[in-house]
């Protein structure tokens, strides 16, 4: 809790003793209220917790939605290469993955369901939508698993070109495998598949 506390003070650009004051309290109690683990006065915390804008639930025990690496690092990590084969693997049959597209602007990156189909990746868009390439478009794949409590994963990189989809029959076989409908929702009748030029991956290992 304290640390949480501590940076969300340093976003907010609050000291300790501003804290305190909006908290009602003294800095004295505050850092008591740091080592009473658990043992604390509930109405207490939402105060901090106001005064920080967050839920008390946030500063007592984090986002349930935070994003994963919210551990620290493992004692001895090391990061490994993936063969090709084991790359397929770790994707699946289906998943949540991100597409990585060229722009004038900037590179963008989207994510998407995908399935994945005789060593190639596949999703699924609206017609009008950012990630609806044309045809022999240059874009890359990313999908990805990270364990907070092991402070341990992986990643798999596609790099290739897009192919649109538009025989019937391939349509409705994809479209009835489990994982194909999207959580966005919506029609999304557009299927594209990423047909990889380099597949690489990587792990983190502990030693």
């Amino acid at each position: 809790m304290a640390d949480r506390a501590a940076v969300r003070r340093g976003q907010l650009g609050m000291t300790e003793g501003e804290l305190a004051r909006r908290a009602g309290m003294s800095v004295a109690y505050l850092r008591r209220l740091w080592l009473l683990d658990g043992d604390f006065d509930p109405s207490a915390v939402r105060r901090v917790a106001e005064a920080l804008g967050m839920t008390a639930e946030e500063l007592t025990g984090g986002r349930p939605d935070a994003p994963e690496g919210q551990s620290v690092a493992a004692p001895h990590p090391a990061l490994s290469q993936l063969p090709e084969g084991e790359c397929w693997e770790r994707l699946g049959t289906h998943g949540i993955g991100r597409l990585g597209l060229p722009t004038r602007a900037a590179p963008l990156v989207l994510p998407v369901n995908y399935l994945v189909d005789a060593r190639t990746v596949v999703y699924r868009t609206e017609p009008e939508s950012p990630a609806a390439v044309t045809a022999g478009a240059p874009l890359s794949f990313e999908a990805d698993h990270f364990d907070d409590r092991s402070s341990g994963g992986w990643s798999v990189l596609l790099t290739g070109t897009a192919d649109r989809i538009s025989d019937p029959a391939a349509v409705r076989a994809l479209a009835a495998r489990p994982g194909a409908r999207p959580w966005a929702g919506g029609p999304r009748n557009l299927w594209i598949r990423v047909v990889p030029v380099q597949v690489s991956g990587r792990y983190i290992r502990h030693l």
